[in-house]
């Protein structure tokens, strides 16, 4: 259930035209409208490449377009045309040429460009649509991720007849006869993803291309968040190192992802080289001279949320080492200097999610980049480009020395492109929590603060539940948008949450329903302390996914002495609403295998011990369910098992039903629609 930060990188857009107006709170239409901007690469010369969508204001629909910023200054220049719609750039290894995808052809194929100006070449033009790609280091080569049937192998025809054949059939049941049946939001249909070698670069797009690790069968890259830095090209171009769970049945209860080593040309057989741990093992990234793999791994098999250390391993004689045992962090995705000798990631800490530099040598880490949460970056020539976050500045593009220095914008930030919109302010508090840990939270502020009155307040609660509501920007739950209407925010990182060292993590699971609940009571009770203008008879909670979960437990299980409910509403977004089922009906069930300590015949008591559906007969606070019909994770029967209780009771409740969103509301209006509904629910409930 934990949600991969992930996020979605909508990239974005030329700037709205803005009326000047006085000023006002942030809006969910401001925020489907902003421009966004992403993957920032630097060039051989020091200019910044990178990706800008820009949105119609009517559709919320957009286009992104690949622009180059001028190391010297200027105005940027457009680099691909304005009438398509790209993503996934790469700049190849001189730096003149810039790759990318592209579905201007009908499907998603790859393309390049010079980037001193000219005409998109097409390199490819499979039968299916291109996924996602890895040029090798001399770029005459691709690596390209497609879905495919598995027993159509290098035949990509084969897959097009397939699924056509399926189409047209006049039954429609679905024969399985293992898991997964369906997974996040999608029903199995036989198709993979798999990688394909071809070579690139001649006259005409390739057409064909040789599937590698034929004998190795799972899904690469994985469903369904993993990605292309799963894989990694060798310095000499013959060989790939991917991380890949095999397909088994097994699968869906396994957490054993392994690292291969295949031949790129699909001669010979795939060499496991992480065997030896039964955990996840993943992110690769090869030595300058190709004779170490760096990747990231866990220690505990079945657990999804265990700590990403870096590693690195001797590809001769096959011994590992963990590269910093005593940094009690979690990395995300591995880059490797130009010497060789660091190695950066960023991960997440106290709050935020800052760019590190790591000696491979030492172990030592040095914090180069902070204040909020970096995403993208790239290191090149004694400079770093970058795209960080925070709760006030939307998605926004920097550059810095290697060390961390000389930080400068290039590109605006949420303010600057909304000029008459006023955000709220926000800072971090902690307190003492459950087992004297402590505990972080942060405060928002509404847009229109003023010394001296009271406000009511939006208490958000994360998922995951290894999460965190850090600072850092959403489209999704975006605390700003509650501020915006004049609510104030609280936010508590609840024990379980990440990015407080592992033991904080691990303290969550087996224990749902007190620990973090005695650390969320703590921390409500610790901000109306420190923030008195809090308005502590004027508040709602709102949660998705665990936070979700955790709103239905609050309900039957958090009151005041006097018996009344601590909020005057709930929000439960996609929640638990009963574990027991939840062990069953989810797909990934490492997830509450772990989290419970077994499965369901095996722990009943542990599902039963925290499970909201036994407590439905205190509920008595008004609640606004939401649940998505594709969502496969939390599936639906959870939020309208949690409805149903409601109106049986009598309960003041509403649910907002969409059939076409998964475990997030993606779509824009759709969007809109539940920002306005949630919005109008505490409007009824709490004022403003």
């Amino acid at each position: 259930m934990r949600l991969r930060p992930a996020v979605l990188c909508l990239a974005l857009a030329a700037a709205l035209p803005l009326v000047a107006h006085a000023e006002r709170g942030f809006d969910v239409r401001d925020m489907l409208r902003l421009d966004r901007y992403s993957s920032p690469l630097l060039t051989a010369d020091g200019s910044l490449l990178y990706a800008h969508r820009a949105t119609n204001a009517e559709t919320m629909g957009g286009s992104t377009a690949l622009w180059l910023r001028p190391a010297a200054g200027g105005e940027p220049r457009r680099v691909t045309p304005a009438d398509w719609s790209v993503s996934s750039p790469t700049l190849s290894a001189d730096g003149g040429t810039v790759y990318f995808l592209s579905g201007k052809s009908g499907s998603n194929q790859l393309y390049s460009v010079p980037l001193s100006g000219g005409a998109p070449k097409q390199l490819t033009a499979m039968p299916v649509g291109v996924d996602g790609y890895v040029l090798s280091p001399d770029n005459r080569q691709v690596a390209l991720a497609m879905s495919v049937f598995p027993q159509c192998k290098a035949d990509l025809a084969c897959t097009v007849d397939r699924s056509k054949a399926a189409g047209e059939r006049k039954t429609s049941g679905e024969l399985y006869d293992s898991l997964f049946v369906r997974h996040w939001d999608t029903w199995s249909d036989g198709r993979m993803n798999r990688v394909f070698v071809t070579r690139i670069g001649g006259d005409a797009p390739a057409t064909t291309g040789s599937m590698i690790a034929t004998d190795v069968v799972g899904d690469i890259p994985s469903k369904p968040f993993g990605d292309l830095s799963d894989l990694a090209w060798s310095p000499d171009g013959r060989q790939l190192a991917v991380s890949i769970r095999p397909e088994t049945p097994q699968q869906p209860w396994s957490t054993n992802f392994d690292i291969y080593l295949v031949n790129a040309d699909g001669s010979g057989s795939a060499r496991n080289l992480t065997e030896a741990n039964k955990a996840w093992d993943a992110g690769p990234v090869f030595s300058h001279d190709g004779r170490t793999l760096y990747y990231w791994a866990m220690k505990r098999p079945g657990f999804e949320a265990d700590r990403h250390a870096p590693m690195a391993m001797d590809l001769d004689s096959g011994r590992v080492r963990e590269i910093a045992p005593n940094w009690d962090r979690s990395v995300n995705g591995l880059t490797l200097s130009a010497d060789g000798k660091t190695l950066y990631a960023t991960a997440q800490s106290m709050g935020e999610r800052p760019l590190f530099a790591i000696d491979i040598a030492s172990g030592n880490v040095k914090q180069l980049v902070a204040e909020g949460s970096v995403g993208a970056f790239d290191v090149r020539d004694g400079r770093i480009a970058f795209a960080r976050n925070t709760l006030s500045t939307g998605d926004q593009l920097f550059v810095a020395n290697a060390d961390g220095s000389g930080v400068t914008a290039a590109s605006r930030s949420a303010g600057e492109m909304a000029g008459d919109v006023r955000f709220g302010d926000f800072e971090q508090f902690s307190f003492t929590g459950w087992n004297g840990n402590t505990v972080h939270g942060y405060l928002v502020k509404p847009w229109n603060w003023e010394e001296g009155k009271d406000y009511p307040v939006a208490f958000l609660i994360h998922g995951g539940p290894q999460g965190s509501f850090s600072n850092s920007w959403s489209y999704r739950w975006n605390p700003q948008t509650y501020a915006g209407q004049g609510y104030a925010v609280v936010m508590i990182d609840f024990v379980g949450s990440t990015g407080y060292g592992q033991a904080f993590t691990d303290g969550i699971s087996g224990h749902w329903g007190d620990r973090p609940l005695e650390d969320l009571q703590k921390g409500w009770a610790a901000a109306q302390k420190q923030y008195p203008w809090l308005d502590g008879d004027r508040a709602c909670a709102l949660g998705a996914s665990y936070g979700g979960y955790m709103t239905n437990w609050i309900a039957g299980n958090w009151f005041n002495a006097d018996g009344s409910a601590p909020f005057k509403c709930l929000v439960t977004h996609n929640g638990v609403f009963d574990t027991r089922s939840m062990g069953l009906v989810t797909e990934e069930l490492w997830f509450t295998e772990w989290e419970f300590g077994g499965t369901v015949w095996d722990k009943p008591e542990a599902y039963e011990r925290f499970n909201p559906a036994r407590h439905v007969g205190k509920w008595k606070t008004p609640t606004l369910i939401v649940g998505g019909n594709l969502d496969f994770r939390v599936p639906i029967d959870q939020s309208i098992s949690a409805f149903t209780a409601l109106q049986r009771k009598g309960v003041e409740s509403q649910f907002l039903y969409f059939p076409d969103e998964n475990h997030w509301v993606l779509k824009p209006h759709n969007s809109v629609q539940w920002h306005d509904t949630v919005n109008a629910w505490l409007k009824r409930h709490i004022g403003q």
